[in-house]
């Protein structure tokens, strides 16, 4: 997949693409559905199917301040709309300049005279240019006199809850990552660079890997059974697994932090790049008395999520 940073630099190969438009945080199955439909007509037409989205997300730039809430990060977005059959990736800067262009400048600047997009997609409710002028109707409308097609994907429901992002990250705040997979499509996954930390699992038999949740939004503070691939390096692969997230008060930490203990395990990976799949709430975070209580917990925590994971299907 080809990854295209700026809209005035499109490889020849790739203007006149079909777009799918949007900020697509999760790829949830709603999400799905609008490149899924841009896929049919890319294929329809004999033409690269292209993705469009804005890096950091406009939600950052206009709110910094704000906890972060990306349920997947550029990486990992990339990663599944690569495996989708995405041809093109355009990850446009949203910055200034892009802030304050109006909804007709988006269409005749950025699809028109940069993508040259033969055909978009977007969802019902998209909304582009300043303020939030633009709205589907008036995508439709433009695209008519520019010269490119539209589809315009109606609302996805699953048992009459809307597929939102919104949804998605109340349901991990609530620890129920399961529910969550369920209208996202996939495991929800924390995507990072493994870190050395302070190494007191190895003390109590327990080693973990630590990942920074960095970008990522926090979901219940608790324990996890998890899936864990390691994407490079002589340990790469996916392994079962149990995980902690929280401030461990025990050891009087305040930070949140992601700890994941991977079962039957030895081996350095620190610095390889990992992804923690979140597959089952176990119990809320809580403060010990001491290390041996500790470990006590942590080996019951463990033997529970080696049943979760074993009852899993095959594929999954």
């Amino acid at each position: 997949m080809k990854i295209i940073r700026h809209f005035e630099q499109v490889p020849p190969s790739f203007r006149g693409a079909v777009y799918a438009l949007g900020n697509f945080d999760g790829v949830h199955r709603g999400h799905q559905q609008v490149i899924g439909r841009a896929a049919e007509i890319a294929r329809e037409l004999g033409i690269p199917l292209g993705v469009l989205v804005f890096e950091p997300h406009p939600q950052q730039f206009f709110f910094p301040e704000r906890p972060f809430f990306r349920l997947t990060p550029f990486r990992a977005k990339a990663r599944l709309l690569e495996r989708m059959g995405v041809d093109v990736l355009a990850a446009l800067p949203f910055d200034e300049r892009m802030s304050k262009m109006l909804a007709p400048e988006f269409v005749l600047d950025v699809l028109v005279n940069g993508l040259n997009a033969a055909h978009v997609v977007a969802g019902y409710d998209f909304r582009f240019g300043k303020g939030r002028g633009g709205d589907a109707a008036a995508l439709r409308y433009m695209g008519l006199m520019e010269g490119f097609g539209t589809d315009i994907v109606d609302e996805v429901k699953n048992g009459g809850v809307t597929f939102s992002s919104t949804r998605i990250r109340e349901l991990l705040g609530a620890g129920e990552p399961r529910r969550a997979a369920e209208l996202l499509g996939h495991w929800w996954t924390v995507e990072t660079h493994i870190q050395q930390g302070d190494q007191r699992g190895r003390t109590i038999g327990f080693p973990t890997a630590n990942l920074p949740l960095e970008d990522h939004v926090e979901p219940a503070l608790g324990v996890y059974a998890v899936r864990v691939e390691i994407e490079d390096g002589p340990h790469k692969g996916v392994y079962d697994g149990v995980a902690n997230v929280g401030r461990r008060p025990t050891f009087d930490k305040q930070d949140v932090l992601l700890e994941a203990h991977i079962f039957d395990f030895t081996g350095d990976i620190y610095g390889a790049h990992a992804a923690v799949s979140f597959i089952e709430f176990i119990r809320p975070e809580r403060k010990f008395d001491g290390l041996d209580s500790l470990k006590a917990q942590i080996a019951q925590d463990s033997e529970k999520a080696r049943e979760i994971l074993a009852a899993l299907p095959k594929d999954s």
